[in-house]
């Protein structure tokens, strides 16, 4: 039993390495898509689609987090999500 744990626990590392944590932009509302986001996805999902999201694109990003896949954000941390997402990484 304990070479078991020991493999998982060397396994669950190499996984790990060479991974860099996704780090935001620094901004009013950072803490709030850190805390809310990460329940379902990464962080890299954000810096994956900062290209292709305007404002317009953000907030229907964030509506559909919460209509369509549940996700139990609060009304008024949508909205500073969504103004933090189009602001930091709009395009």
């Amino acid at each position: 039993m304990r070479t078991l744990l020991t493999v998982a626990l060397l396994s669950a590392g190499l996984a790990l390495a060479g991974e860099d944590a996704v780090e935001l932009k620094d901004a009013p509302g950072r803490a709030l898509v850190e805390a809310n986001c990460v329940a379902c996805h990464s962080l890299d999902y954000i810096q994956m689609n900062s290209p292709f999201l305007d404002r317009k694109g953000w907030e229907g990003s964030v509506n559909k987090m919460i209509k369509v896949m549940g996700a139990p954000v609060k009304e008024e941390d949508a909205r500073a999500i969504v103004e933090y997402l189009s602001s930091a990484y709009g395009k």
